[in-house]
């Protein structure tokens, strides 16, 4: 199966080692993988404020550099949430529509993807960690991403995962939200560092790196510098890793 990567743009700028565990992740799956180095932003931050003419613009450039692949992952259900809206953008051009609608339909967040659509279940891996997970909302409520990223950490022999008070609760980020309403996200952020806490885990691992960030600043501002906070994709990687050393 020949795999599109969507980076994203939070990962290609901030952590651009999710993408590389994605890779690794997809290809010990079974894919092969490409990153069309022409890919941009899916779009929401602009679509999200009233920008929908730079909407229309990046989904057809999603077109031009995704359409032929057979499948395409992107480690955020963020962004796939985006890319499933293309559609209705060009309500008007049905021809275009229906080539974003296709394409959509093939489009998938990294958890759901393997776990669902990947050509091989992963190997199992093998680290010792205890963790927490951060439901994103995107990817909850629109993807029903839920079980998949858990089912995925529990197959890792030695994580712990122990559930932490209202993981489906928004951490704060929203994108512009968290600029906005910056004392009412920092609020939201603080209470979901409390409830990381409670559960004693030595890493809070969540979906969308927009959260991640957004939850490691507060910790790292509340004087937590020891608790870590992992992607998915870096967590099931890292056990990878570990289980080829044994």
């Amino acid at each position: 199966m020949n795999v599109g990567l969507f980076v994203t743009c939070l990962v290609d700028a901030l952590r651009p080692r999710i993408g590389f565990a994605t890779v690794e992740l997809l290809e010990a799956a079974g894919c092969v993988v490409e990153v069309p180095a022409s890919q941009t932003c899916c779009g929401q931050p602009g679509f999200n404020s009233g920008d929908r003419a730079s909407g229309t613009e990046l989904a057809m450039a999603f077109l031009r550099d995704f359409e032929h692949f057979d499948a395409v992952v992107a480690p955020s259900g963020s962004c796939i949430s985006m890319i499933r809206d293309y559609p209705g953008l060009f309500a008007g051009q049905p021809e275009v529509a229906g080539r974003l609608a296709a394409l959509a339909a093939r489009s998938h967040e990294l958890s759901d993807f393997l776990l669902n659509h990947a050509p091989q279940r992963l190997p199992a891996g093998k680290l010792q960690l205890r963790v927490c997970y951060h439901d994103s909302c995107s990817g909850l409520r629109t993807l029903g991403v839920k079980q998949q990223p858990r089912e995925l950490i529990g197959a890792v022999q030695g994580v712990e995962l122990s559930e932490m008070r209202e993981a489906e609760v928004c951490c704060g980020f929203g994108g512009a939200f968290s600029v906005k309403l910056g004392v009412i996200a920092t609020r939201m952020a603080d209470n979901k560092c409390v409830n990381a806490a409670a559960t004693g885990a030595d890493a809070v691992v969540g979906g969308d790196l927009g959260c991640l960030v957004n939850i490691e600043g507060r910790l790292r501002r509340r004087g937590d510098h020891q608790t870590r906070v992992l992607h998915f994709a870096e967590l099931l990687a890292e056990g990878l890793d570990s289980g080829h050393h044994d």
